[in-house]
C-alpha cells in the first residue's frame, strides 16, 4: 500500500511518535510525505520516506496528484485545526480528493491508529481491487 505522511509544522512531533509506534507497520508499505515531515520521520524511525516538496511550497499539491491518479492507498495528515494557513486551498484539496477518490484519511491521532491497525489486520486489501 502507498501511504501519505503530512503534519502541519504543531503536529510534526506528534507525527514522528505515531511513525515510531508504528514503524513495525508502516515498514511493511511505500511511504510518501511532503519533505520537512518526511525529514523529521526518517531521522526518527530510519523509515524509507519518498520526501517531496515541504507542503507550503507545494508539497500538498504534489500528493494530490498522486492521489488524483489513484497511486495513494491511505493519507494521514495531522493538521492544526486552530491555526489558519496561508496555503489552506491545498490542504483542503486534499481532502476533496481523497472524498472524490474514496481515499481513507485521517486528520487527527485517533483515526490515524484506527486506519493503520486496520491496514495492519488486512482490512484495506480492497484497495487493490479499487485500483
Amino acid at each position: 500500500m502507498n501511504i501519505a505522511l503530512i503534519a502541519h509544522d504543531s503536529k510534526k512531533k506528534l507525527m514522528q511518535n505515531f511513525c515510531i509506534a508504528y514503524r513495525g507497520i508502516l515498514s511493511k508499505h511505500d511511504l510518501y510525505s511532503t519533505g520537512t515531515t518526511g525529514r523529521l520521520v526518517e531521522d526518527v524511525t530510519n523509515l524509507s520516506i519518498q520526501k517531496y516538496l515541504a507542503g507550503h511550497l507545494g508539497g500538498e499539491q504534489q500528493i494530490g496528484a498522486q492521489i488524483e491518479h489513484n497511486q495513494i492507498d491511505l493519507v494521514i495528515f495531522l493538521r492544526d485545526p486552530l491555526g489558519p494557513k496561508v496555503h489552506e486551498p491545498d490542504v483542503n484539496n486534499v481532502f476533496r480528493l481523497c472524498d472524490m477518490h474514496n481515499i481513507p484519511l485521517a486528520t487527527n491521532l485517533a483515526t490515524a491508529e484506527l486506519l493503520i491497525k486496520s491496514l495492519d489486520r488486512g482490512d484495506m486489501e480492497w484497495r487493490e481491487m479499487y485500483k
